[in-house]
């Protein structure tokens, strides 16, 4: 499909979604007044807390839809801040007070008055001071006021784009919302902050430097691939809920506002996917403030990045609002003939139709023109010899590129206090081809590599569409938060390549100049698509204050065709599977959650066995449960310990070898430690470490007991800085990285196997100076310049991790 295709859907789509009167209601206002009570939006507070701090209080709201900026005012030594749109939903029904929270603060009372909620904070001498944080969670930050500040005007500092490294509500999880403490999962949460602070560029690098998550496999060296999640691959990247392909090109990060790491199975929300687990980009969203951000990043290998972030409304009345983030990179690499160029632009449209009713545009287009790049090679006996900087390919036969276009429609509509629908769409185009040279054949000799001239043209087609129906009712005195939906997923996939052997490339010799082959011969041309409907009931169940309860399961509907056009053959198969998901989460103390649960994924898979029969998809069955505490105000931790088994997997049919049967199964269980948080005003911290027992437990080809490709058993890692908070050197910060990967076989195929990669321990650091709308940066990467092996593909393919890099940074916010 080309852009022009997309961008008149998209167009079509806005059209029809416009046509909605945004009056619609499950009553019709009887007069004026009622009609914009009515019509009132209403984000529902569902639980407060109130956290000491070094400098006073911290008033926390968790909340059902994003609570807006409020308004402020004084009446004697009282502080009121008005939050509008809103509405009180607290478990018992009632209204919040508490009495001397601090020496200096008489009372914090939060009530409801009319479509606002209200909060009202008693200074004893003199009315508090605060500050108010939007996102990622609305909090109060108040500070006992002065008596010279009674007869003055008080300042209210409003922050919309502050993520902390610890955000305590996502909602990868259940697609609401969601304090993480009340969810029965491991969920790892990564805010844009972290990415600023390591001066991390490409999103799977980011996620895989925290442990239990690595990368399988590296298509060309574009940074694309697949995550090793528990054990399992999952070449499929969730953006705002909707499932997109990352093999093709890295994706971006210039509009990232989180990441979202959901462990284990996931079908119960999202379909067919590994059993693993699932990353979900929740990207950037338009402000009612006028916001402005430019960021400049460069450093060793000539590389270059400028970024642009700009929100703000474009009405006086804030019903139409904007983001726009603009990225363009262009670097070498340590590796040799080897360098990218990348263009990316996402605007984001948002008309507030009414108090009520929503309906947001967003659009994306990536153009990335790396050189191709296989990495280097091992030799027969396992052994690395070659230099990482060595390139075995031949540049100059390298046209290879991809450009994405994504865009999406969301409308929402709100029918009353407790009950509200979310359409979305989304359609995607991935266009990838050009000419390259790759591998042809393994090893020859220890010495020679056979290349091949290949021109591919590959095309991905997404359409997505899903509906979600969210409400909060009561059964006497349990209460509910209930999702139903639906989901409707095509993709095409066309695929064809033609191909030319090359000479011979000599590993420890290479010479680059060669005759350009002109004719070239087809290899291979196929299309498949796949349509999937799914339809998901989730009930979230508070049976008590301290015990609560996650139900769900999905029915999946799925028909795979497949033309393999040159050699005129076509395999078609409809699948249908139900996946449920039970947990359960008990609070004994509030800081401390205990959680256990069960889920199940599964996953199509296209083929015939020897009998002609198709093929059950394959099924994943996990057991988990877990600890999550908050040891500090803003401190978190979470340890999660599983057992996960992948049942339905390929392997040799022993009486007709040339045919496939679903008997292998594979297992992983293991142990995962999380800690994120805020230790002390000014030192931010996220560690990880995961121990992964990864294995075949049943095959008729690979010797049980092997372990799984790219799987490390202990992997761990620490980002932490520090910030120095006053005094002539307030704003000055250290930053300190290390990440520790084991060994891990390369292939699975091999195992045990003479064909490993080695364990590494890597440390980055970083220097930077904030200062009012400005930050210097400075980071270090692979300080102490360690050679180390990210990933491999097939049976003796590595690519070798970057050497010291330092990159330099300077940011800009208006």
């Amino acid at each position: 499909m080309h852009k022009k295709e997309v961008l008149s859907i998209l167009v079509t789509s806005m059209a029809i979604a416009l046509s909605i009167p945004a009056g619609i209601d499950v009553a019709i206002a009887s007069d004026a007044a009622k009609y914009v009570t009515q019509n009132l939006a209403a984000a529902q507070v569902t639980g407060i807390r109130i956290n000491p701090t070094a400098a006073g209080i911290e008033v926390i709201f968790d909340s059902i839809g994003q609570l807006p900026s409020p308004t402020t005012s004084v009446a004697d030594n009282t502080l009121i801040v008005d939050i509008p749109n809103a509405v009180l939903a607290l478990p018992d029904g009632g209204e919040f007070r508490q009495v001397n929270p601090t020496e200096d603060i008489a009372l914090v009372s939060v009530t409801r008055v009319g479509n606002l909620v209200r909060v009202e904070i008693v200074g004893l001498d003199a009315p508090p001071v605060v500050e108010v944080t939007t996102t990622p969670q609305f909090t109060l930050s108040v500070t006992p006021g002065s008596d010279t500040l009674a007869d003055e005007e008080i300042e209210i500092v409003v922050t919309g784009e502050q993520e902390g490294y610890n955000p305590s509500q996502a909602a990868t999880a259940t697609r609401i919302e969601t304090p993480l403490r009340d969810i029965p999962a491991s969920i790892q949460v990564i805010p844009e902050q972290t990415l600023e602070d390591r001066g991390t560029v490409g999103l799977l690098e980011a996620v895989q430097n925290f442990a239990g998550a690595t990368l399988d496999g590296n298509y060309g060296n574009t940074g694309a691939g697949s995550l090793i999640i528990r054990g399992f691959s999952q070449d499929i990247t969730f953006r705002n809920g909707f499932r997109v392909s990352n093999f093709y090109s890295i994706p971006e990060t210039a509009n990232v506002a989180q990441t979202e790491i959901l462990r284990g199975p996931a079908s119960v929300l999202y379909g067919q996917v590994q059993p693993g687990g699932i990353v979900n980009i929740v990207t950037k969203q338009p402000l009612e403030s006028p916001y402005s951000s430019v960021n400049l990043q460069a450093g060793q290998f000539s590389f270059y990045r400028p970024t642009i972030d700009l929100s703000g409304p474009l009405t006086d009345d804030n019903s139409v609002l904007y983001r726009l983030n603009v990225a363009y990179e262009n670097s070498g690499s340590f590796r040799d003939q080897v360098n990218t160029e990348r263009w990316f632009i996402a605007p984001v449209l948002q008309w507030n139709i009414s108090d009520r009713t929503s309906l947001t545009f967003d659009f994306e287009y990536l153009y990335d023109d790396p050189v191709f790049d296989r990495g280097i090679v091992t030799l027969s006996d396992g052994s690395f010899v070659l230099p990482i900087n060595r390139f075995l390919g031949y540049p100059q036969l390298d046209d290879f590129a991809t450009e994405v276009y994504r865009g999406g429609l969301t409308f929402e509509h709100q029918f009353s206090d407790n009950w509200r629908i979310r359409n979305a769409l989304s359609i995607s185009s991935v266009e990838q081809g050009g000419a390259r040279s790759d591998l042809d054949g393994g090893l020859i000799d220890d010495q020679f590599i056979s290349r091949e001239l290949r021109d591919d043209d590959a095309i991905t087609e997404n359409y997505g569409f899903q509906t979600d129906i969210i409400g909060n009712f009561a059964t006497g005195t349990i209460e509910h938060q209930l999702l139903v939906g639906f989901d409707l997923n095509r993709v095409t996939d066309s695929y064809k390549s033609q191909a030319v052997s090359l000479p011979l490339l000599d590993i420890f010799n290479p010479v680059y100049d060669i005759d350009v082959p002109t004719e070239l011969e087809p290899r291979y041309s196929a299309v498949t698509r796949t349509n999937a409907l799914g339809f998901y009931l989730q009930d979230q169940i508070a049976l008590l204050d301290n015990l609560k309860l996650l139900v769900g399961g999905r029915f999946d509907f799925t028909e795979q065709n497949q033309t393999i056009i040159l050699d005129d053959a076509s395999n078609s198969q409809s699948d249908t599977a139900f996946s449920p998901r039970v947990g359960i989460v008990y609070q004994p103390i509030e800081p401390i959650s205990l959680y256990a649960s069960f889920s199940r994924s599964f996953l199509p898979v296209i083929g015939r066995a020897a009998d002609n029969s198709t093929f059950e998809p394959e099924r994943g069955t996990q057991y988990e449960v877990g600890i999550k505490a908050d040891l500090a105000t803003n401190l978190s931790a979470t340890l999660a310990a599983y057992h996960l088994t992948k049942t339905n997997v390929l392997t040799t049919d022993l009486n007709d070898p040339d045919f496939s049967i679903q008997v292998g199964e594979q297992r992983s269980q293991g142990i995962e430690l999380n800690v994120a948080g805020e230790i002390l005003p000014g030192w931010n911290v996220i560690a990880a470490y995961a121990y992964t027992d990864a294995e075949v437990t049943e095959d008729n080809e690979l010797p049980v007991g092997s372990r799984l490709a790219n799987v490390a058993e202990n992997t761990a890692s620490l980002w932490t800085t520090y910030e120095i908070q006053n005094g002539n050197l307030q704003g000055l910060g250290f930053g300190l990285g290390l990440l520790y990967v084991g060994d891990r076989p390369g292939s699975v195929a091999f195992d045990p196997p003479n064909f490993r990669l080695p364990s590494y321990l890597r440390t980055d650091i970083a220097l930077f100076y904030r200062r009012d709308n400005w930050r210097a940066q400075i980071n270090v990467q692979n300080l102490f310049d360690t050679e180390y092996y990210q990933t491999a593909q097939g049976y003796d393919i590595v690519y070798p991790g970057a050497p010291l890099n330092i990159v330099g940074s300077i940011f800009f916010e208006f």
